[in-house]
């Protein structure tokens, strides 16, 4: 198992973003799957995850994933493009007055298009609709370079930086 050194961002909104975002010359739609199949969601987080390293739901055995994404409060937002899946967002609402953006990314084809600001806007405005006090994510160095630039210009505030080592 190769080992890394990391730096980990928490970021966080303590009230709603009123930016506007015009959606790019694409049809568009979002669509929410309340108890999405392993094997879709598997599919997509390792498409989009794979360049990034993403490992939290990469470990986890089938029957476990199955628990966390089928729970009422964890949603799965889907966004399609001209009707294809392009990426997804995933909030957690488990925890009172909280809601975590626990995943979000674009599949690689669709990156650099404007899609994932005006798809993080829609999720931070589908996250407000809940009224929590709070709603936070953790990200890190190895995913995309734009990640943490586009959560700050979105309204988030970094509120914490570790480095850890982690496996790949």
């Amino acid at each position: 198992m190769e080992m890394v050194d990391v730096t980990v961002f928490y970021l966080e909104m303590l009230s709603p973003s009123h930016r506007t975002v015009l959606a790019p010359s694409a049809e568009l739609s979002v669509v929410h799957f309340p108890s999405p199949s392993v094997s879709d969601y598997r599919r997509l987080y390792n498409a989009i995850g794979r360049d990034y390293y993403w490992l939290s739901r990469r470990k986890l055995s089938d029957e476990q994933l199955a628990a966390v994404i089928q729970n009422p409060l964890n949603e799965w937002h889907v966004l399609h493009v001209d009707g294809v899946p392009a990426g997804f967002a995933e909030l957690d609402r488990r925890q009172p007055g909280e809601i975590e953006l626990v995943q979000f990314g674009l599949t690689r084809e669709f990156i650099g298009q404007g899609l994932g600001k005006w798809f993080l806007q829609w999720t931070i405005d589908q996250a407000w609709s809940y009224q929590p006090r709070r709603f936070w994510l953790h990200t890190c160095s190895l995913d995309h370079p734009a990640a943490v630039p586009n959560y700050l210009q979105a309204g988030f505030v970094l509120y914490r930086e570790e480095a850890i080592r982690r496996e790949l």
